[in-house]
Parts: structure tokens; sequence; C-alpha cells
């Protein structure tokens, strides 16, 4: 039988395909970009089912089960929050993890799935599916391990070129097919503060540099503000819009990249659809699961790497929350300190978390930059790896810095609304003495 036939002979309806799945299966799920949506709703359309639990990560779009009460017969453990997850986790049915992105196929590894589910393109001429741009995050390894494979095979997924990201018609159980546009990421339109900041630290990256970019609007601020650059480099865990931008317009060449030269080298990608035609059997990228391309010691290979990550707030000697406020979660802990890492140890490299100084609560303005966390508040950078710290107001060198020249440094990238409050804090707490205050300090 060749291939042709393998896939006519286990073509079915979403039904069936949902059929294979039992009553207290874990089941690989597709994150992202590759969340199969029409094949997650038949299976929680299943009245008989219970105690099923999805293992993914950054859902972009709503399955049924959390808009509908099931009694709690599904449940989803996610590596990573994004706004479906922050918006449902207070219903329980949602159980965040904290896992570092290099560690994402560990996370996997711990269930003994009954079955996999996921987001595939249409075969090539061998009988190869590519497993998409939001499953390639963790590769084959956890469908690899699942009792059933089961796949919805989808017109708007793009093949992709690398590692790792092509499962065969032979390799799984059921084929569905389905005609859904992937997940769209909604234009984010950088503010006044998040461009002076991406101006700032665009300023210090190099032409030649390998860089890598978080998500949001300050992400796409900085591509922005690169259009200058020469023959930049990518290496990252989100390949973005942005950079896919400043690859068409000759920004982005990686001729001097020392790992994986010329090639844009990602672990998923969330983007415009028009970044998923980009992606479709383009020699120019190169995607990896996360455990290689987070790997520290795999972004240190890139000479002069850039890491660029956001945080939600940071405190005075420079420890980073970038997932949690109190104890209310609001992301996780992904691969921010995965890149922070490898950056250090890259020969010329550079990590920047960024924020902006001050956020609006109910409460008022309140300052970003803290003498203290509150009680909850998780530590995603601790300050001994903290390389620069950067706001509207300046950007701060920690590293290999003392107690006291920390809290200057960050005292004086505050807002200026703060800054008396936070030197008496810091002195009040016992961080510094009155005496080594100096408020007039540069950031450096």
């Amino acid at each position: 039988m060749n291939w042709k036939e393998e896939y006519q002979s286990k073509l079915v309806s979403l039904d069936e395909a949902a059929s294979f799945v039992q009553s207290g299966d874990a089941i690989a799920t597709g994150p992202m970009t590759g969340f199969p949506l029409a094949l997650v709703n038949a299976i929680t359309a299943r009245e008989d089912l219970d105690g099923v639990t999805f293992v993914s990560g950054l859902w972009m779009t709503l399955p049924d089960f959390l808009l509908q009460e099931k009694d709690h017969r599904f449940h989803y453990n996610t590596l990573f929050m994004g706004p479906v997850e922050r918006m449902f986790l207070k219903f329980g049915a949602i159980n965040p993890a904290s896992v570092h992105f290099h560690r994402a196929q560990d996370f996997s590894g711990q269930y003994d799935f009954g079955c996999a589910v996921m987001d595939v393109s249409l075969p090539d001429a061998h009988g190869y599916m590519s497993i998409g741009p939001g499953s390639s995050l963790l590769g084959k390894s956890a469908f690899r391990a699942a009792k059933n494979v089961l796949v919805q095979v989808n017109p708007h997924t793009p093949f992709l070129i690398g590692t790792d990201m092509h499962i065969h018609v032979s390799e799984v159980d059921a084929i569905c097919e389905v005609d859904q546009p992937l997940f769209e990421l909604p234009d984010l339109v950088p503010d006044e503060t998040e461009i002076k900041i991406a101006q700032m630290v665009a300023e210090r990256i190099p032409d030649g540099a390998t860089l890598q970019l978080g998500i949001g609007k300050l992400a796409n601020a900085i591509g922005d503000c690169l259009t200058d650059k020469k023959d930049l480099g990518i290496h990252t865990e989100l390949l973005t819009s942005s950079m896919i931008n400043l690859y068409e317009q000759g920004v982005i060449t990686g001729r001097r990249k020392t790992l994986h030269h010329e090639k844009m080298v990602a672990a998923f990608c969330i983007g415009k659809t028009r970044d998923y035609e980009f992606l479709n059997n383009n020699p120019a990228t190169e995607f990896y699961p996360a455990p290689y391309v987070n790997n520290p010691m795999t972004i240190a290979k890139n000479r002069n790497f850039v890491s660029i990550n956001n945080a939600l707030t940071v405190d005075l000697t420079g420890q980073v929350a970038s997932e949690a406020l109190g104890f209310n979660q609001h992301s996780a802990t992904g691969g921010q300190l995965d890149f922070v890492r490898g950056a250090n140890m890259s020969e010329g490299g550079m990590s920047f978390i960024t924020l902006k100084s001050t956020a609006n609560t109910d409460n008022g303005t309140i300052s970003r930059i803290s003498a203290a966390f509150a009680p909850g508040t998780v530590v995603t950078t601790p300050r001994s790896d903290v390389h620069y710290i950067a706001t509207e107001y300046g950007i701060a060198n920690l590293d290999c810095q003392t107690i006291p020249e920390r809290v200057n440094r960050m005292i004086n990238i505050a807002h200026p609304d703060f800054r008396d409050q936070l030197a008496r804090e810091a002195v009040e707490s016992g961080l510094v003495n009155a005496g080594m205050i100096k408020m007039d300090s540069k950031a450096a």
C-alpha cells in the first residue's frame, strides 16, 4: 500500500477520530497555532467521556468545553498562559505549570498519553505532513509517545523546514480534513513610551548581532527601530512578524551568524496569514523544538547574541518578575531565563529586560520598579543573571554590580515621581544607608 492509499484508508470524520479517546486519557495537544480546534471540539462533544486532560499551552482559540459548563470532565494542563488561560483560570479547569521552555519535553514526558491530537499540513510528495508553527515548540516528542495519533489535515498550515517537524501518514492512526485558517495575532501598535524604550535598546544592537525578541508591542517597536541595521541574524523561540518584515527588507541576512549560518532559527511562530505563507517550504527558516532552540548552550554558540524580553515588575536589586503579580498568575516561566543565560554566555552577548516605569491600576498610577515584591510574586529571572534593565528613563547595567550600585541605578531609571519614595524605602528596608543614595547617578 502506498502512502496515498494509506491516507485514504485512515481518513475518517471528526467524530470517528474522537472515538479513539477514552475516559481518563491524557491527550498531547498541539499548542498555539497548532491547536486542532475542530478535533478538540469533537472530543469534548462526547457525553460519555470523563477525566480527560489536555496537555498543551498558550491556546489562541476557545474550545467549546471552556465556553460551556461540562462539570469539569475536561482539564487543561498548560506550560504557558496567555489571554485564553487567564480568562478561564478562575473556573478551575486550567492548571498552569512552571517550566523553562528548554525543558518543555520533560514537561510532556511525564504523561502516559492515550492520544495525541494536532493540526498538520497537507502531505508532501512523499507522504510527510508538517506539524505546523505551534506544535513545532515540542516537535514530535509528545506525539511519538502517544498510543494513538489523530491529526486534522489543514491546507492553511504551512510546511515547515526543520528538524523533528514532520510526521508521515504511516505514523498516524486517524486523519480528518478541515479548512481552518490559523490564528492571526491582532495588530499590536506601540505607544510613545514603548517606542522610546525601543529606540534606546535598538541603539545598543550592533550590526551582525543575532536576536531573540519576546512577544508584544515593545518587540514590534524594536523591530521597527532596526531598519538601518545590517546583517542581523535570528535565533528565537518566537518568530515574529517584525522579524519577517526585516528579512524582506534585507536587514536580516544571517550572514554573520556563527550557528546556522544565514538561517532564521525558531521554535514557533504566531503571526499573520502572510507570515504563515512566508514559512511554507521556505529554506530561509529552520524550526527546531524548544529543547534545542532554548538551550542556553545552543544560544551561546551565536556570537554577539542579543536577548530582549519584557517584565511585569522589577525590584531595586534587579529581580525580574514576568509571570505573576502577587498570587495573580499572568503568564508563565517560558523561555526568558533560557535566553538571558544564553546571551550572558555568548561572546559579545547582551540581554535586556524592558518595561514601562509605571502602570495604571484601579488604585491609580504605580511604579513598576519596587523596593520589594508583593507576597506570592514569582521571580522569573534572578538578579544574578540580569544584564540590562530598560525603561523609558534609561538603561541600567546591573551585571556583576553591588547591591548599593544596583539600587541607585534602578532608582534612576524609575519614574521621577517615585524616585524619592524608592530611595526612602531602600534605606528603611536596610538595602542601603542614606549616605549611599546617589539620586544624580546616571544609568550605565
